[in-house]
């Protein structure tokens, strides 16, 4: 069975960080284009960032940049979003995905979601 389990995320301050991990089970995210999307009720789920297949490419959203990450290890078959510098409006469910087009929004696989809320 072919899976993605989100783990990290929680409750932090402003200018806090925080990092989303991803563990693929049953295939090798290696082979995939692998991104990170969110979404806030009432709106659609917006990218976050992707990284290509073999890493050649990695596309970030405007909001994101210079303050998140997006890598792979593939020793563990994972990847990971590295959040800096967070702000109220990244409060969103940050949700992983794997196996589409960088940049896209049509992934096959999608991990079960994780909350990440920006607060003091």
């Amino acid at each position: 069975q072919w899976q993605l389990v989100q783990s990290g995320g929680g409750l932090v301050q402003p200018g806090g960080s925080l990092r989303l991990s991803c563990a693929a089970s049953g295939f090798t995210l290696e082979h995939f284009a692998i991104a990170w999307f969110r979404q806030v009720p009432g709106k659609e789920r917006e990218g976050v960032s992707c990284l290509t297949s073999k890493n050649e490419h990695t596309y970030m959203d405007d909001s994101a940049k210079g303050r998140f990450t997006i890598s792979r290890d593939n020793s563990k078959n994972t990847v990971h979003l590295q959040m800096d510098n967070l702000k109220p409006e990244d409060t969103a469910v940050y949700f992983c995905a794997a196996e589409g087009l960088c940049p896209g929004v049509d992934y096959i696989y999608w991990g079960q979601g994780t909350q990440v809320t920006v607060s003091s």
